[in-house]
């Protein structure tokens, strides 16, 4: 597990590659596909960062969430405070304010 520092460009310089990764889907606790975050430009932080909690933390929980919330550093706090903004930010809010947790699905090319 990598320690996040206040930077976004830094951690995701901490995190695995995403190449050969398509798109990641979340999964609510009935198996059913909530949210993906496809391997697009403008997305490939985020993508990153799921693909990063789903190899850490076997459910994306409220402590998976957290830690994800520190590595999106920066744009964590926009996300507070411009609710829509960022919806993948918005995804692990939710689960820190008692939302069910998600399973992470990698999909590769």
């Amino acid at each position: 597990m990598i320690q996040p520092t206040a930077s976004f460009k830094e951690n995701l310089q901490l995190i695995p590659s995403i190449e050969g990764t398509d798109r990641i889907e979340l999964l609510d606790t009935s198996g059913r596909v909530t949210a993906r975050i496809d391997n697009i430009p403008g997305k490939q932080g985020s993508l990153a960062v799921y693909q990063y909690l789903a190899q850490t933390f076997e459910t994306l929980d409220t402590e998976a969430a957290s830690h994800g919330l520190a590595v999106f550093a920066e744009h964590t706090e926009d996300a507070r405070n411009r609710p829509g903004a960022h919806p993948n930010i918005d995804l692990l809010l939710e689960i820190i304010g008692g939302g069910a947790p998600l399973t992470v699905r990698v999909v590769t090319k």
